[in-house]
């Protein structure tokens, strides 16, 4: 099955849309998945969610391995099921927590050592355990297990990394083949830190799997942003049309719109919420601390040309008063408003793609956005 298919390609820039189906349905690329690591959107319901609009769900395999545990997934019918959403979900491997968990975990070329930040327990998980997981998660989107370091790495531990990320990825794949004719999906990682030469190793090597997709790792990792549009710039010219690009973990909105522009056609983060956690919104004219004082008697929405429930709905001065009185329902208000924001972001970056004005379209977004950003 041809699970992604070009649409439109911009003319002044290397910005695309496409088609990507899955058996929950299609996704509208540019996309952005909003993370659910332990099976939800923080602070959000799988109807709130379904009013916005997303198009699917980033959840954690490694995260949900441990609580609650497959068991109690299966019993529930599955991961969608287990959080009543009907939409893709992509399970990311446990990869990144070989980068962020750095302090609890030892790997080796059979797989990886974890040890419990819950209880302390030690956990040995193979390539092959990972798809396991997802199998017994029944998510849409696998991601097989990789090693993820930091950024800057000297060559001869990103080689090594490289490497086993590459003999990872084809027990990955002779793994997944021998489950059947599965309907979900199984994506590919590149990695090779900011090494070219690696980079396209990896990429040659993951392209001869024939997976179906492409999840670029590995970046925003701790290298300056230079170093990571260049190497990023560098994939997509040497990835071939047919494969959905996703960009791992990325980003800001400033940062989404580059990576389009760059040809990237996939994204997820924690942003929008942990945003609104610390009381911090966006908006058509950057972001805005909604907590500061400025805005105590601030009749106006959070973004005046945003049209979700929070803001045609509340003002800011609401607002502001529920998070700094501590009521929970102000960063529920503002996370609504942030994982809406993206949404629509996402859409006019396609609508300017479509009408091929792209390359206009982020540089009057990126002026404005910058230029009235409230953020000291």
């Amino acid at each position: 099955m041809r699970v992604f298919k070009l649409l439109n390609q911009s003319k002044d820039t290397k910005a695309r849309t496409g088609v990507f189906s899955t058996r929950k349905g299609k996704v509208l690329t540019p996309a952005f998945f909003p993370v659910a690591t332990q099976g939800t959107v923080k602070g959000l319901t799988s109807r709130q969610l379904s009013e916005i609009g997303v198009q699917g769900y980033l959840a954690n395999a490694y995260h949900l391995y441990l609580r609650p545990g497959l068991e109690v997934i299966k019993k529930m019918g599955g991961l969608g099921k287990f959080m009543g959403v009907d939409k893709p979900i992509l399970t990311d491997s446990g990869g990144y927590q070989i980068f962020s968990l750095a302090r609890l975990r030892k790997v080796e070329d059979k797989g990886v050592e974890f040890r419990s930040h819950l209880d302390g327990n030690k956990i040995f998980l193979t390539p092959e355990d990972v798809i396991d997981i997802q199998i017994a998660l029944d998510s849409d989107i696998f991601v097989p297990l990789d090693e993820c370091i930091k950024n800057p790495a000297d060559y001869k531990k990103a080689e090594e990394a490289t490497n086993r990320t590459i003999a990872w990825a084809k027990r990955t794949k002779d793994h997944f083949k021998k489950q059947g004719n599965l309907e979900n999906l199984l994506f590919g990682i590149v990695q090779g830190s900011t090494y070219k030469d690696l980079r396209q190793k990896c990429l040659v090597e993951i392209d001869k799997l024939e997976v179906d997709g492409l999840c670029i790792g590995g970046l925003s990792v701790g290298e300056s942003k230079e170093i990571r549009y260049n190497t990023l710039s560098y994939l997509t010219d040497l990835a071939k049309d047919k494969y959905l690009r996703y960009f791992m973990g990325y980003g800001k909105p400033e940062d989404i719109i580059e990576a389009v522009s760059l040809g990237v056609d996939f994204f997820d983060c924690v942003i929008p919420t942990r945003y609104a956690r610390t009381g911090t919104a966006f908006t058509n004219q950057g972001e805005i601390v909604i907590r500061n004082s400025s805005f105590i008697s601030d009749s106006a929405p959070i973004d005046s040309e945003c049209s979700c429930y929070s803001c045609k709905n509340f003002s800011r001065a609401y607002i502001r008063h529920l998070i700094n009185a501590g009521e929970m329902l102000g960063i529920q208000l503002l996370s609504y408003h942030n994982v809406y924001w993206y949404n629509s972001l996402m859409k006019k970056i396609r609508k300017a793609i479509e009408e091929n004005n792209f390359a206009k379209f982020k540089k009057d977004f990126l002026i404005e956005y910058k230029r009235n950003n409230l953020v000291s």
